[in-house]
């Protein structure tokens, strides 16, 4: 049992007004060092995120002339490679600094509402965050297909030669795969932050229950 428990059953246990202030002020102040220190939690994984992702989406695109001409080949070109680079690394920063200014916010608010108020705002966040993350792998997955299977030589060779059960066949497992990759990313996003979004979760319950 942590110590948010321990103060809850003591605050319930106590009956005179003035104790139940002092308990609820207690409750709220662990409260707000809580959600301060796991919102903090979250923008820390933001940057290694960040990281990560321009050493996977960077490092190979200049180390690899070959790995670089196969991945314009998979995107037709490279304007739209370097575009879809750029604005999804864009898109990461834009959701570190709103990580940053949400820890700042929720470490600076002086009531229980205020505090609810930022920690909804964390929470959309994310959740649009996570959304957009899945609309781009989609996209992205989508594209790369499309320009393989229509313009690479050695696949649309490949492709004429297939009955068209086998094509039905090409498609459905193409699917299947693309359907199970989103599955697998949502699953990584749900381990990452879901834990801690959970947690600050219980906290805004809590909160609210002061409120009343």
């Amino acid at each position: 049992m942590d110590e948010l428990e321990l103060l809850k059953k003591d605050w319930q246990a106590n009956s005179t007004h003035v104790d139940q202030q002092l308990s609820s002020k207690e409750i709220y102040a662990m409260l707000h060092k809580k959600s301060s220190s796991i919102v903090k939690t979250l923008f820390y994984i933001s940057i290694a995120e960040l990281l990560f992702w321009l050493v996977a989406n960077l490092y190979p695109l200049f180390s690899s002339e070959e790995y670089r001409e196969e991945l314009v080949a998979m995107f037709g070109n490279a304007t739209l490679l370097i575009g879809l680079t750029l604005f999804s690394i864009l898109i990461i920063l834009v959701f570190v600094y709103l990580l940053f200014k949400s820890h700042k916010s929720i470490s600076a608010a002086d009531s229980a509402k205020k505090l609810m108020e930022n920690i909804l705002n964390t929470r959309k966040v994310i959740k649009y965050y996570v959304i957009y993350n899945l609309v781009m792998a989609f996209l992205s997955l989508s594209i790369g297909l499309y320009y393989t299977i229509n313009y690479n030589p050695e696949v649309v060779e490949q492709f004429a030669l297939y009955s068209s059960k086998q094509m039905f066949f090409v498609t459905i497992t193409i699917m299947v795969g693309i359907a199970l990759f989103l599955l697998l990313f949502w699953i990584f996003y749900r381990l990452i932050y879901g834990i801690l979004l959970r947690r600050l979760n219980r906290n805004y319950k809590e909160l609210k229950r002061l409120e009343v």
